[in-house]
């Protein structure tokens, strides 16, 4: 596996993860909010970050992670690729190269919560709405 560089033309292939992620991870979700988010994540969302995706040896990307003043804006792993210990070594460049100290994420989403206090975000506060004033509490991290 390879951490490389994200370019524009990457950002099709980073939807398609986003939204295989999701499916997978994010039940709560309903494809008339997926649909919602996509213009945005790839027009506003990913233009807006810092980005590093880690491929496969074969080019194909498994996962990335976004940062923006300090901040884990979105990290996603392929479903497939998930407890590889991509999301790890994702979240150490963040941290080590990036400088990222926070995070948000849904709390209905148990599984990445318990990935971020394993490794040693703790919860600093809540919020009932999401960024875009859907009704999907985020929980507020920090190292």
């Amino acid at each position: 596996m390879l951490l490389d560089a994200v370019h524009p033309e990457n950002y099709a292939e980073l939807l398609a993860v986003w939204e295989d992620s999701v499916r997978a991870t994010h039940d709560f979700i309903s494809e008339d909010d997926i649909a919602f988010f996509k213009p945005i994540i790839i027009e506003q969302a990913f233009p807006a970050v810092t980005l590093k995706c880690m491929k496969s040896d074969t080019g194909t990307i498994l996962g990335f992670v976004g940062v923006a003043e300090k901040k884990i804006e979105m990290l996603f792993i392929r479903n497939a690729a998930r407890g590889q210990g991509i999301g790890k070594q994702l979240l150490f460049y963040a941290v080590e190269q990036l400088g990222a100290t926070k995070v948000d994420v849904n709390e209905q989403n148990p599984q990445a919560v318990g990935f971020y206090e394993c490794l040693g975000f703790k919860v600093i506060s809540r919020s009932p709405l999401d960024g875009l004033g859907k009704p999907f509490p985020i929980l507020h991290l920090s190292l």
